[in-house]
């Protein structure tokens, strides 16, 4: 009776994905919140507030609660989770759900404290935490209990998080706050110093989306997106083609400093951990995994075989899920 309670969360910085037991995937909806600025009330949640993003009048404010994958406004995050809890059990609140919730293997004690109480104050049973790589090979269908190496890269929106794998524990990792949201001011950040165009957050993530690559010997020559923004010379608006090849360049920086980090945890690996990978290779997952020509360029870059998990951007979620029934396994 108690499992079929049982939820995974992945609290993500750019969006939050319900795990349920008996139903899967519940909830997928981005982690934004739009709030009146005068009465404090709530006004919109996910995908409804982020059509808010820089398009809202004085009274409302559309903001991101959580920044680099941590807690930056509480009160925000624990009316996300209520408002989530309440629609996923619904009125069967009698028995009140085990939670599980995904942090950055690099979190703090503090950040970590500061999760449990959010989702044990928004009407959780109990709260219990693991760290975004294990959720991630789990979620991914990788048989972390057993006694070999595994290497998971999982790019997020706030945090990547490198690790290796063994025994149903992390054996070494390192999380750094650069992933798919700084993927997004990189190209903010090109476009306003090439052009003088001021674009905003929704522009620079359908540039990405579309055209934005990491890789761009792999990507089709001459492909190129028309953008709107603001032309900070004149201060009116105006559109730019901007081409696959400049966000290359724009996102060159945030790529290299993810690589750099692989390569720092796979000097750290043991022996015979590293022969492990070299077998298997990597395997990635995320949203920011999604880059156009990512893997090709870490593989490039490695010298090993990357693979992208099926439904990356899912596999913290059921990882999350899936854990709360293996909890005598892992090194929690």
């Amino acid at each position: 009776m108690f499992g079929i309670e049982d939820i995974g969360i992945d609290l993500g910085t750019a969006t939050v994905i319900v795990f349920l037991k008996s139903k899967g995937i519940v909830f997928n909806e981005p982690t934004v919140v739009a709030i009146d600025r005068y009465s404090g009330k709530m006004i919109a949640l996910g995908e409804e507030a982020r059509q808010m993003l820089g398009r809202t009048p004085g009274n409302i404010v559309a903001v991101r609660p959580l920044r680099s994958g941590v807690i930056a406004d509480y009160s925000m995050t624990e009316w996300i989770l209520q408002h989530i809890l309440h629609k996923v059990v619904k009125k069967h609140l009698l028995f009140r759900p085990r939670v599980m919730v995904c942090i950055p293997s690099g979190a703090t004690g503090v950040e970590q404290r500061a999760v449990k109480e959010a989702v044990i104050q928004s009407g959780a049973r109990q709260a219990h935490l693991i760290e975004e790589p294990v959720a991630a090979a789990l979620g991914a269908g990788i048989q972390i209990e057993e006694p070999s190496g595994h290497m998971i890269v999982d790019v997020g929106g706030g945090t990547t998080d490198v690790a290796v794998l063994s025994l149903g524990g992390i054996v070494c990792s390192r999380s750094i706050r650069v992933a798919g949201n700084n993927f997004d001011e990189a190209i903010i950040r090109f476009v306003r110093k090439k052009y003088n165009l001021m674009i905003g957050e929704r522009t620079a993530e359908e540039l990405k989306i579309g055209i934005g690559t990491a890789y761009p010997k792999a990507k089709e020559h001459g492909a190129s997106l028309l953008i709107r923004g603001r032309d900070l010379v004149s201060g009116l608006p105006e559109t730019r083609a901007i081409t696959a090849e400049e966000t290359a360049i724009a996102l060159q920086e945030p790529v290299t400093q993810i690589i750099d980090t692989v390569k720092e945890v796979l000097e750290q690996t043991a022996p015979e951990l590293a022969a492990d990978i070299i077998e298997r290779g990597i395997v990635m997952t995320g949203g920011g995994c999604l880059l156009h020509g990512m893997d090709l360029l870490l593989s490039e870059e490695t010298g090993l075989a990357v693979n992208v998990a099926e439904d990356p951007t899912l596999c913290v979620a059921r990882g999350t899920g899936i854990s709360l029934g293996m909890m005598n396994v892992l090194q929690t």
